[in-house]
């Protein structure tokens, strides 16, 4: 405790909260959108909401304290965006299976550290090509909901814009207060939902199938290897910690498998909110600037904890509202994955056919897209590389 007061700093504190309130002024929503297109009970949802921000809190303060170190972990945006289109096609209890399964996947590769081998095996174009095709769809939301409400579309769009040029950490933040004062000031949101809950928790027994493996927990799988931890590890290596990623991995993953029968689609390293803890704004000293990730976790446990009051306060809200939320929100995800597909133009058509094939949303033989998107990918990249061996003298 005396060590904790010690580093403590009022900015480090500040950073882990503003941090956790941009992990749920955005990618929650997403979970939301799942939620509704899935049909999900509201206890269902309540307890997937509190299983992923306990597992985030628990396994930051212990991670950071532990390395000394500002760990960072959210649940994966990228993730809840894939079950989109996947859930309603899914028993629950089929999608919790498939949760369990990715995380024991995501386990093996900490204990064996395989991690780095795998990645090198897949080209960094297609995995980004199959996460941004994953994502456009809520990008293109933003403008799709625009003629429900265009002043409070637009509004948001040019807090965006403005947080961005201005304020680009806080951007999200902005984005969010602007919606929220356009919707109040339209009454558009029914106060009469909101109330104060403590979250639900729900077990649900898993149910494995192979459609679920293929469907959900390998692309699952892709995204959290090349979507989160890639870039997490890069954030935490760029700020000067040189951690091993199969340590952060491994417990990652033991803390997904607990949680998936409450609901966690999974838990991993943060990368946009992590730079907000790992710079010097959180603190000069990068020895102390552990405590943002404590702050940060103690946040996700008291929001998480309350996670019934936080289903009740978005569902008051107008669907416009959300949709341009959460797409504003993985804006820049959006971008970056897109740079990263087409950067290389060695491997630009496969990327590009992974990115068409994913976001077309098609479905053979029970398969969903993400999975022909990046077998396909995968497959034009081996003929495409074949005939360029050949032609080499």
């Amino acid at each position: 405790m005396r060590t904790l007061l010690r580093d403590s700093s009022v900015s480090a504190l500040v950073a882990g909260l503003i941090a956790t309130l941009i992990s749920y002024a955005g990618p929650l929503l997403i979970i939301f959108q799942v939620a509704a297109v899935a049909e999900l009970p509201a206890a269902l949802l309540s307890s997937w909401i509190w299983a992923i921000s306990i597992g985030s809190g628990v396994l930051g303060i212990a991670l950071s304290y532990y390395y000394k170190v500002p760990v960072i972990i959210a649940w994966s945006a990228p993730g809840s965006a894939l079950l989109l289109t996947l859930l309603p096609g899914l028993s629950y209890a089929e999608a919790v299976g498939a949760y369990l399964m990715t995380a024991l996947l995501l386990l093996l590769l900490g204990l064996t550290g395989a991690f780095d081998r795998l990645l090198k095996l897949l080209p960094p174009a297609i995995t980004a090509a199959m996460l941004c095709g994953i994502l456009l769809q809520f990008g293109m939301a933003v403008f799709g909901v625009l003629p429900q409400n265009p002043l409070l579309v637009l509004l948001m769009l040019l807090a965006y814009l403005l947080g961005r040029r201005f304020l680009p950490r806080y951007a999200i933040v902005l984005v969010l207060l602007t919606g929220l004062t356009i919707a109040l000031w339209q009454g558009q949101v029914d106060t009469k939902l909101i109330s104060w809950q403590l979250a639900t928790v729900v077990w649900t027994t898993p149910v494995f199938s192979l459609q679920a493996l293929l469907n959900v927990s390998v692309p699952l799988l892709l995204v959290a290897l090349s979507g989160q931890f890639m870039p997490g590890m890069a954030v935490l290596r760029q700020a000067g910690y040189p951690l091993a990623a199969s340590p952060l991995l491994t417990h990652s993953a033991l803390g997904s498998a607990a949680l998936a029968p409450f609901g966690c689609h999974g838990l991993n390293l943060a990368a946009i909110t992590a730079a907000i803890c790992t710079g010097k704004d959180a603190h000069p000293d990068p020895a102390r600037r552990y405590i943002a990730g404590i702050s940060g976790g103690v946040a996700y446990l008291l929001l998480g904890i309350f996670g019934g009051t936080l289903v009740a306060l978005f569902s008051a809200f107008p669907r416009a509202f959300i949709a341009a939320l959460a797409g504003l929100a993985l804006f820049g995800a959006i971008a970056g994955a897109l740079h990263s597909a087409m950067a290389e133009p060695k491997t630009r058509e496969a990327a590009l056919i992974t990115l068409l094939l994913t976001s077309s949303g098609v479905s053979l033989f029970g398969l969903a897209a993400a999975f022909w998107g990046l077998t396909a990918g995968l497959l034009t990249h081996v003929v495409l590389t074949y005939k360029q061996n050949e032609l080499t003298p």
